[in-house]
């Protein structure tokens, strides 16, 4: 993962349509080369925007007895105008790359498809150029059923410090004032999701977790590619540092690798593939919901 992250934050660096398109460019790159050396199908999602040809890139994994169910992984590989997206979201994409091609050497009773997207931040953040829209309305329209979406959002910083963990108004109430657990957020329609993900992270890996279910109008609750997946009433969760709400270098110059965590880092992948693997064959749909829910 600090192989992954340093290429991206240091040897790429700032990767955005507006300034750097070519970075952009260079990141897809990146994450096609590693997707394809793990053996798995690899497809990338072409589209315009603003005259640039923007790219997601998929690696899926077909699976045995219940192939028609789809698990959905993904990491936007953008970052802001201005940062070399260290946290935001290197360490997504790391994370992304190493359950992707460590999965591509296992087998699963369901399809996974872990997915890097662009144009996640502003200005496409919660636009049609925004790439997770681009992919889940494409999924909606060939009547995919995704049974779950898993959003690995600026998930690398972590502190001991008392105090160093906010919140929206009024949840500092219900949460941890510490920095240094990871967060799993949903919409209300996606609270069984969330409610599987987190018990079964808690059961694989001894590291703190925290959730929660919200309206989707709470500030942060949609601030990533899950909700774009709401949008065609699949279900997702984000799994998050929180962002904002912790990291003091969020999208800015000092958003830089020396800031991530990576052996905590390492300690949630770890228990995002014990995850991954129970849901991936589990006899029922995550959260015994079903393969699509309402927009929340």
């Amino acid at each position: 993962m600090r192989r992954h992250v340093c290429q991206l934050a240091e040897e790429i660096g700032e990767r955005n349509v507006q300034r750097r398109p070519g970075e952009l460019a260079q990141a897809a790159d990146y994450v096609q080369a590693e997707f394809a050396g793990s053996g798995g199908t690899v497809r990338r999602q072409e589209y315009p925007v603003r005259d640039v040809v923007c790219a997601n890139i998929e690696l899926e994994l077909p699976g045995r007895r219940q192939a028609q169910e789809i698990i959905v992984v993904g990491a936007h590989y953008d970052s802001v105008v201005g940062s070399a997206g260290a946290n935001d979201n290197g360490s997504g994409v790391a994370a992304l790359l190493c359950l992707g091609t460590r999965c591509a050497q296992e087998t699963f009773d369901r399809t996974l498809r872990f997915v890097a997207f662009a144009n996640e931040e502003a200005p496409f953040f919660q636009t049609e150029a925004m790439g997770s829209w681009v992919y889940a309305r494409r999924c909606r329209q060939r009547n995919e059923q995704l049974v779950a979406m898993m959003s690995l959002e600026t998930i690398g910083y972590y502190t001991d410090q008392p105090g160093t963990q906010n919140y929206p108004v009024p949840f500092a109430m219900l949460y941890p004032s510490t920095g240094n657990f990871i967060g799993f957020v949903a919409n209300t329609a996606s609270a069984g999701l969330l409610r599987d993900l987190l018990t079964e992270f808690r059961r694989c890996e001894p590291f703190p977790a925290e959730g929660g279910a919200f309206p989707a109008f709470v500030p942060g609750v949609g601030f990533s590619d899950q909700w774009s997946f709401w949008q065609e009433g699949y279900p997702g969760v984000m799994i998050t540092d929180t962002a904002m709400y912790r990291y003091p270098f969020y999208h800015l110059p000092e958003d830089t690798a020396d800031k991530i965590d990576f052996d905590r880092l390492a300690r949630v992948v770890r228990g995002l593939h014990g995850t991954i693997t129970v849901l991936a064959n589990r006899g029922s749909a995550p959260g015994n919901a079903p393969a699509t829910v309402p927009a929340g």
